[in-house]
């Protein structure tokens, strides 16, 4: 029998307002194993820490269970205490009494119970507990950043200034993101690209950093500081060891009606082409979707006009494997589709346009060179409204319940731009409320209203109906005036949701990364663990985590890249020792959970099992502990029962519902 120590928190009135400590350590007195039992105010605390040094020296004591807050919060803090103290660190258990009684029942006699029956279930797993002796890893010090926006360039160049190597995987053919898609940036209006493109060739002449463009990671494995990672380079057809960018060739092509995904499909590409002038590499890529070569086997003339020799049809995707210590997912966001919005009438008139579009209008390189005007007759807009909260903040299942937190301040940074270089065309924006909270952002958002006279109209739009004559009459409602609207409009400019690039999900998978509901990372605590991932070695940058401007993504890179350094500066690792482990002599190697398991940590031998006397040759599990994580999907799924996890074993798990249910 262990001799067990219980410590209650109060956590200030976080705990106590509900739940009467002095009554749970009362009935934990009773419960078997129990020699020493207290309370304390704030037991995370270090006189809360002292208490449980002195009750583990004074008493001998063998395990303690902490009656707290979430483990999540302090499980290292109490387990690092009770090793300075020396007792094992894997013999401290955690029972959470604020999450799980005190901040979800209000009556305290129903909030108390519960908080004694989790006392009395995390003792009985202390009973059962065993030592456990963390392993050790080793560290390969180079990190893997995919996506090469202004969050993942951020985050390299951090970690590559470190002196570490980084490798930026990015899907596009250039680096740069959907910063190299804006003109101006909010609130101070400075240009996009005299900002990024710094930052670009920054990265693209970093010895320590090396770029993957038009690249996938294909698969990933391993686990925090020895991640194998494999990276489909897809086939460019163009050799960039011997192209010059000289632009010849996409010049020359024949095929130049591929709608252009940098300008948003508002114009075209040829099929050989490079994104935009400040592309890093500046080397084109040929789309064989839509090359006549590849699909008739004719043409061939970028190959004729080349001079260097780079054209090379006979390219093929290559798949480099490469090993990293850590990996920061910086795979930034898109605009939801409007398909579901028809009452916007966004596929009816080439007149009602994205925001996102506007940005390529107003931008010189853009498919207008930076001139304001209707799509459809390329006439100048004289009336123009914006329309806020397009998918953002919606209660229905057509777009995002969460607000998309930059619409606000690009739609006052459009508006402004209009007023100022336009100042015939007049601006209204019907908004749901303004929020602006940033630095100098509320200020910014006045400018527009006060010095510019943008007209903000506090409503929302049921229906935009274009006209015979080419005019949008939108039909609104001023919740102010409490009065209904119809205004003629030229164009209509949609604020339209972000939300996580689509491939996130598959990146999530190949990572064992959460994910919530609306498809962004999870973070492993909100408040203290912002920019790590749940699974460790696995760090989160910009929009991939939730909604932000350019500041706050910059930020976080820069916090990602610290907590990558910190990890990659160790030389070995500590591993957690609450792996699966296989009872030989009950295995009878069926391979159900080498088949579940998400980290690749089961494989199997042939072993001489001593069964009973009886030495015989069997296939059985074996666990890598370096691979394992712990997550127990073995356990439940091996049909024999061979299968059991150290610290969580089916024995302990058993003693827990037998404790619940007593």
């Amino acid at each position: 029998m262990q001799r067990i120590g219980v410590f209650v928190c109060h956590c200030g009135s976080n705990i106590a307002a509900t739940v009467d400590v002095k009554k749970v350590v009362e009935m934990a007195r009773l419960e078997p194993g129990v020699v020493h039992a207290e309370d304390y105010q704030y037991m995370c605390s270090e006189v809360g820490q002292a208490k449980i040094a002195a009750a583990i020296h004074e008493k001998h004591l063998t395990g303690i269970v902490v009656c707290s807050c979430s483990p999540r919060m302090h499980e290292t803090t109490f387990r690092k205490a009770a090793e300075k103290a020396g007792l094992n660190p894997y013999m401290v258990e955690i029972a959470n009494i604020r999450e799980h009684c005190s901040w979800i029942h209000k009556n305290i006699e129903e909030a108390t119970e519960k908080a004694v029956i989790l006392a009395r279930a995390a003792i009985a797993k202390v009973n059962l507990d065993a030592p456990l002796v963390a392993g050790e890893s080793r560290v390969t010090k180079r990190a893997l950043v995919i996506g090469g926006g202004i969050a993942g360039i951020q985050t390299a160049l951090d970690i590559a200034d470190a002196g570490y190597e980084v490798d930026i995987v990015e899907k596009t053919p250039s680096i740069g993101g959907r910063m190299s898609q804006l003109d101006k940036t909010f609130p101070t209006l400075d240009c996009s690209a005299c900002i990024l493109t710094p930052k670009m060739v920054e990265a693209s002449a970093h010895e320590k950093i090396n770029i993957y463009t038009y690249s996938e990671v294909e698969k990933v494995s391993g686990f925090v500081g020895d991640f194998t990672v494999d990276i489909r380079k897809k086939a460019r057809s163009v050799d960039m060891t011997k192209c010059t960018g000289c632009g010849l060739c996409q010049e020359k092509c024949p095929s130049k009606k591929t709608p252009s995904e940098f300008n948003r499909g508002l114009g075209t590409r040829s099929a050989i082409y490079t994104p935009f002038a400040q592309a890093i590499p500046n080397v084109p890529v040929i789309d064989r979707e839509h090359c006549i070569k590849f699909k008739t086997g004719k043409c061939g003339l970028c190959e004729k006009v080349c001079q260097a020799g780079a054209i090379d049809y006979t390219q093929k995707d290559e798949i480099i494997t490469e090993k990293y210590g850590a990996i920061v997912v910086a795979t930034g966001f898109d605009t939801i589709k409007l398909d579901k919005y028809d009452e916007y009438a966004y596929s009816q008139s080439k007149d009602v346009i994205t925001s996102l579009e506007l940005e390529r209008i107003m931008n010189a390189a853009g498919p207008t060179k930076g001139h304001l005007e209707r799509l459809s007759d390329g006439k100048a807009p004289k009336e123009m409204v914006f329309i806020q909260c397009v998918g953002s903040r919606c209660s229905d299942d057509r777009g995002k319940p969460y607000c998309s937190k930059i619409c606000c301040m690009y739609t006052a940074k459009h508006a402004m731009l209009i007023r100022d270089k336009y100042p015939d065309t007049n601006v209204t924006v019907f908004y749901i409320d303004v929020r602006t909270p940033g630095k100098n952002f509320d200020e910014f958002y006045r400018r527009a209203v006060e010095q510019y006279g943008v007209n903000y109209i506090k409503g929302q739009v049921g229906k935009v109906i274009p006209q015979p004559d080419g005019s949008l009459l939108v039909q609104g409602s001023d919740l102010i005036d409490n009065k209904q609207i119809l205004k003629k409009a030229d164009m209509v400019v949609l604020a339209t949701a972000i939300e996580p690039n689509p491939d996130v999900r598959k990146i999530a998978t190949m990572l064992t990364a959460s994910i919530d509901t609306n498809n962004f990372l999870t973070e492993a605590h909100a408040k203290l663990r912002p920019v790590e991932s749940p699974t460790a070695g696995i760090f989160l940058s910009g929009v991939c985590q939730g909604p932000k401007d350019i500041p706050e993504t910059v930020a976080q890179a820069g916090a990602a890249a610290v907590k990558a350094i910190g990890l990659l500066a160790k030389d070995k690792l500590t591993t957690n020792p609450c792996t699966a482990k296989s009872d030989e002599l009950l295995c009878n190697g069926c391979s159900t959970c080498a088949n579940v398991c998400p980290y690749g940590a089961i494989s199997y031998e042939d072993k001489q099992v001593n069964d009973h006397g009886i030495r015989e040759t069997r296939r059985v599990a074996v666990v890598n502990t370096a691979l394992c994580q712990g997550c127990g999907a073995c356990t439940v799924a091996c049909p024999s029962g061979a299968m059991d996890l150290q610290g969580f074993s089916n024995r302990q798990i058993i003693a827990e519902v037998d404790a619940i249910c007593r």
